[in-house]
């Protein structure tokens, strides 16, 4: 009877898992962390998919909690706790490629307000932490050792006409792209000319980011 009344207890959890394994936002995950790891800038942040993700997480780790605990069959549990596991890792990876992104162009994503409007809540709030700290950090060590006219953070000398010392992402690197469906030169930047005029749908194009950036952004191009 206790066999049989922990094997009642499964079925629901079984639903539950694979309404889990079936649904597409895993999948949409992995897409997503793909574009922002090949992508030179860092791209919209996606807040819906992600809170999606970790309401899966939390009911992924509650049936490895409910089938431990009624004894379910150990190879079950563990395929419950390996796909956790796989989803937590890319959404960690998902995490850690924007991170870096972010310090690695900090100051030009605060001074854009187009790309500064792509960051999570969470993530303006550690791009303002990580400038108040580098720059008072920057300023007791090296910055006010030197003469006034070289102690800004952003510009060489005050005589520099722009920012010069705040690194940019390289907009002319080129990337291999798939498109989702047929695009025409319609579906391109306007003004940046390129020898290519259309792209066939599932067909690997190697080709300037800059290029393909409008697609992208609307979601007709998957970067690979």
């Amino acid at each position: 009877m206790a066999s049989g009344s922990a094997d009642e207890s499964a079925i629901p959890m079984m639903d539950d898992y694979q309404t889990l394994i079936s649904t597409t936002d895993v999948e949409l995950l992995k897409t997503a962390w793909r574009n922002e790891k090949a992508a030179p800038e860092i791209l919209q942040f996606e807040a819906a998919l992600v809170q999606r993700i970790k309401e899966q997480i939390e009911l992924a780790e509650q049936n490895v909690e409910i089938s431990e605990a009624d004894n379910v069959d150990p190879l079950t549990v563990s395929l419950y706790q390996m796909d956790l596991d796989r989803t937590q890792f890319l959404l960690r990876s998902y995490f850690r490629v924007r991170l870096q992104k972010i310090e690695e162009y900090l100051f030009h994503i605060l001074k854009t307000d187009h790309l500064l409007n792509r960051l999570s809540k969470q993530e303006q709030v550690f791009a303002r932490r990580c400038t108040d700290d580098l720059g008072n950090h920057l300023d007791d060590t090296v910055l006010s050792k030197l003469p006034d006219n070289y102690q800004s953070i952003l510009k060489q000398s005050t005589t520099s006409e722009t920012d010069d010392m705040v690194p940019e992402p390289r907009l002319d690197t080129f990337v291999i792209c798939k498109a989702k469906q047929y695009l025409s030169n319609m579906d391109f930047e306007p003004d940046y000319s390129m020898e290519i005029t259309e792209m066939e749908k599932d067909l690997l194009t190697f080709v300037c980011y800059k290029f393909i950036k409008k697609p992208l952004e609307m979601g007709k191009i998957d970067l690979v």
